[in-house]
């Protein structure tokens, strides 16, 4: 049997496998309509790339609105990011940031898996209203809390 596979290799250079995986990228979708597991795409689309970046955004806005709200007397609900709030507040903030990016990522990633008949992406148009409506929540504490 003779071999069909030619003799050079394709992968050899690092730079030719990140160009044609960024701009010549083939997958985007599972292979099979019935795919259950995660399946990752060489392709998202676009309109995630903008929500991911609001939703990042409006973290940054979150967390420097709620260190602005605890110097003015708030506290902190959530027991796991109270003891971060302590001092200047920037392992808040890094933690913060971190995990919502970490979260984003994931979400994009798996984009594509179907659960409860709904793609997993729109998950980040959840987080996004979600945010959009703490950040104008604490917009309107600021507004309105006496300062001393």
């Amino acid at each position: 049997m003779q071999e069909r596979r030619a003799r050079v290799e394709r992968r050899r250079s690092l730079f030719h496998a990140l160009w044609r995986g960024n701009f010549e990228g083939r997958r985007r979708a599972p292979r099979r309509n019935d795919e259950r597991h995660a399946v990752v795409t060489d392709w998202f689309h676009p309109q995630w790339l903008a929500v991911a970046l609001l939703i990042l955004l409006l973290c940054g806005a979150d967390a420097l609105l709620t260190l602005n709200l605890i110097a003015n007397g708030a506290i902190e609900i959530n027991p796991f990011m109270a003891p971060l709030v302590k001092g200047s507040g920037h392992a808040f903030a890094w933690w913060k940031f971190g995990l919502t990016a970490s979260g984003v990522v994931i979400l994009t990633l798996l984009g594509e898996l179907k659960i409860f008949g709904r793609a997993v992406g729109t998950i980040l148009y959840v987080v996004l209203g979600m945010y959009a409506v703490l950040v104008g929540y604490e917009l309107f504490l600021l507004r309105n809390i006496p300062l001393d």
